[in-house]
């Protein structure tokens, strides 16, 4: 299983429930949801099998009017 996780300019949970669906029906395999009260609005998105294809994920975002841009996997090095 993977999961990326994006941040985003959703605010609003109406669009976050309809951007969840477009995603769902555009991407096959995928399954996406919103945590806004977080500062960065992230999205997540996990997929069983394969990955995530992020450009095209970010594509979508931008053609329904919104902004995302995947969150890295920072892991502090503990010393």
């Amino acid at each position: 299983m993977i999961v990326e996780v994006f941040k985003t300019d959703v605010a609003d949970p109406h669009h976050a429930m309809l951007i969840v669906d477009h995603i769902q029906t555009t991407f096959p395999g995928y399954a996406a949801n919103f945590d806004l009260a977080d500062c960065d609005k992230i999205l997540r998105v996990v997929v069983s099998t394969g990955t995530v294809d992020h450009a095209e994920l970010i594509k979508v975002m931008e053609v329904l009017g919104f902004e995302a841009a995947v969150l890295p996997d920072d892991i502090p090095h503990l010393i």
